[in-house]
């Protein structure tokens, strides 16, 4: 089978870093593909960067022009779009939000999220919300770093336990990783914190797969059917 994993911001770097994360869980035969868009944030980091980045996220598949592909894993931790993306493919969309909140709710009670900037809270919380398991969320807590800091792994790991200990204190008996880019910290903090740590990339390619498995697709009957035909201007028109 073949996944492609879509990240959600133009950095290629962190495309390059959530694919090894991505093909480490993936079985024997599964193939991964990344997808980086052309255009968009760096980094997703707010309402602004979000909603441009579901945007680039779906015009990238779009325009999607590679080798078949039989599931979408959406790398983006509380981005918007995974709905839009179900309407547009024909494939199982597994969104690492959604996936990872899942599969932490089969380990504990309750859940907490870490994740970079204090600002994506609302953005996380709201997609947990719409996937219905935010009542077993403790806490979201922000290690302070962005994004892009998160190539500094002593830095990061030492955030992240810093981090750990409010979400803990909240409540949490599992912890999820919030962000893409943290993918392949919960090896490094998993035996130090004493508790599961559920990296949503690994979640999101073991769901794909098993939805796969058992010949599961999205329902077209009610929320998800197929986008109405219409026209549709992708882009700014170009000036005559």
């Amino acid at each position: 089978m073949r996944i492609v994993v879509t990240n959600c911001n133009t950095t290629q770097e962190m495309t390059e870093e959530i694919v090894r994360g991505a093909r480490a869980a993936a079985g024997p035969g599964t193939t991964v593909t990344g997808l980086t868009p052309a255009w968009g944030p760096e980094s997703a980091e707010g309402w602004l960067d979000s909603y441009l980045s579901a945007a680039a996220v779906l015009d990238t598949l779009r325009t999607y022009d590679g080798p078949p592909y039989d599931a979408v894993v959406m790398a983006g931790f509380g981005e918007h779009g995974r709905e839009g993306v179900r309407e547009l493919v024909d494939v199982p969309v597994v969104d690492i939000t959604e996936a990872a909140a899942h599969l932490a709710c089969l380990l504990g009670r309750r859940y907490g999220v870490v994740t970079t900037l204090e600002r994506s809270r609302g953005q996380i919380e709201d997609s947990l919300e719409t996937a219905g398991v935010a009542r077993n969320c403790a806490a979201v807590v922000g290690t302070g770093l962005n994004v892009l800091d998160l190539g500094d792994d002593e830095r990061t790991e030492t955030a992240f336990l810093a981090a750990a200990e409010r979400a803990c204190a909240a409540g949490a008996e599992v912890l999820v990783l919030g962000c893409a880019g943290m993918t392949g910290l919960q090896r490094a903090v998993g035996e130090k914190l004493g508790l599961p740590v559920v990296d949503g990339v690994a979640a999101a390619v073991k769901l794909a797969e098993s939805l796969l498995a058992l010949g599961l697709t999205t329902s077209r009957v009610g929320s998800y059917a197929e986008a109405l035909p219409k026209r549709r201007v992708w882009g700014r028109p170009e000036r005559r």
